[in-house]
């Protein structure tokens, strides 16, 4: 790779206009309209137009692109003509003029549309699970879960919770569910087992005196597949000292 990129495909508008710029994604589009060829260039951030008209240098290059082809274009920001600004794009109302372009990665024609309407069945989506991930959908809900992990972390900081990180790796204690065990290779014939919860970490941690305790933690319980149930999860785990009910209620 030549170029380093200086913006992502969601933040340029008219206050760019004239700039020098490096983008850098996933060709969401091409489309060959008499001559010009235009490149809907995309990545988590949004959708950028790229203009590559005959005179470039990058326009041979650019005959061969489709979809999902990784691709760098230099360019200068431009007014998109009248008419043509797109009000349901962030960037809608410029476009980039493509002086080069740089391949980083063809592609095999995908599966499923990343872009539009998805027809493929969950067997398809989840088999090519690093390109379902790519669809706008799929995308928000991971920076939805991101988001609501930095809510939740900062929530209990301001409340004077620690967030401490506890073992995966555990001795068999009897909870609910059957636990999913882990051989050992130093002791023959001896297991680990994969926590169901952090509850004997979490209650050393108020004997040791840290009196507030959370953490994101992902469990494992050894069940069938059920409506409410799998396999493993992620919890929102909280623990008080000299507390009562009331003080749990209002902290959650």
């Amino acid at each position: 790779m030549k170029w380093e990129r200086t913006h992502n495909c969601g933040k340029l508008s008219k206050k760019d206009i004239g700039a020098e710029v490096i983008l850098m994604g996933w060709v969401a589009t091409r489309r060959d309209h008499g001559g010009i060829i235009f490149i809907d260039l995309r990545d988590r951030w949004g959708i950028t137009q790229i203009n590559i008209r005959p005179e470039s240098n990058a326009y041979e290059e650019a005959k061969k692109l489709r979809n999902e082809w990784v691709v760098a274009f230099k360019g200068v920001v431009d007014s998109r003509p009248d008419g043509m600004i797109n009000p349901n794009l962030a960037t809608g109302e410029i476009e980039v003029l493509a002086s080069e372009m740089e391949v980083l990665n063809p592609s095999l024609t995908p599966p499923f549309n990343i872009v539009g309407e998805n027809v493929a069945s969950e067997d398809i989506r989840l088999k090519y699970r690093y390109i379902d991930l790519r669809r706008q959908e799929m995308q928000s809900n991971i920076i939805m879960r991101h988001n609501t992990a930095q809510i939740v972390r900062n929530y209990f900081s301001s409340h004077d919770f620690l967030e401490i990180e506890t073992p995966y790796l555990m001795k068999s204690t009897p909870e609910g569910a059957r636990d999913f065990l882990v051989p050992s290779r130093v002791w023959r014939g001896k297991f680990f087992a994969l926590p169901q919860s952090p509850q004997t970490y979490k209650q050393l941690l108020m004997v040791a005196g840290f009196d507030r305790y959370f953490q994101i933690v992902r469990c494992f319980r050894d069940e069938d597949l059920r409506a409410d149930r799998q396999p493993e999860f992620t919890q929102i785990d909280v623990e008080m000292s000299f507390v009562d009910e009331e003080d749990i209620f209002q902290v959650v």
